[in-house]
């Protein structure tokens, strides 16, 4: 099994300008990914929640709204897991040190969850550039309960 952090080649890639609306253009080819191979509706949340934060987070965050800046999507099928990539144009964060969005003083703050909802529902988060690409992994085989 590939770690999340080495180069791999991508079954699509997109590029759009930063701009909020263009969610929608990562949302559509997470319908088509995940259509296109099959992945269990029991996983269809989880990536579509955790694909789109990183996204905005890379429009909003990374890219700072600039539609002169791209933000980048990408997925490959690998095994029985499917694994999406987002990258912005921007500096990147500290992803080592976030604040916990769980501690009740932030629990008020209107951001800082994004990065622990994609940890909470992919099953392999990876960071690179310096958090400026994230790098997510979904197994393709229904939850077991």
């Amino acid at each position: 099994m590939a770690a999340l952090t080495e180069e791999m080649e991508f079954t699509q890639r997109i590029e759009f300008p930063a701009k909020a609306e263009n969610i929608a253009l990562a949302e559509k080819m997470i319908d088509e990914a995940c259509t296109k191979h099959n992945v269990h509706e029991s996983h269809y949340g989880d990536i579509l929640i955790a694909i789109t934060e990183a996204v905005n987070n890379a429009i909003h965050h990374g890219n700072a709204l600039d539609p002169a800046k791209k933000v980048h999507l990408a997925y490959v099928v690998e095994g029985d897991r499917i694994i999406f990539r987002v990258q912005d144009e921007g500096p990147g964060f500290d992803f080592e040190h976030l604040p916990d969005p769980t501690d009740p003083s932030n629990l008020e703050r209107p951001h800082g969850r994004g990065v622990f909802l994609m940890r909470a529902l992919a099953d392999e988060v990876g960071f690179e550039d310096n958090g400026a690409t994230v790098t997510m992994a979904f197994g393709l085989q229904p939850v077991k309960e």
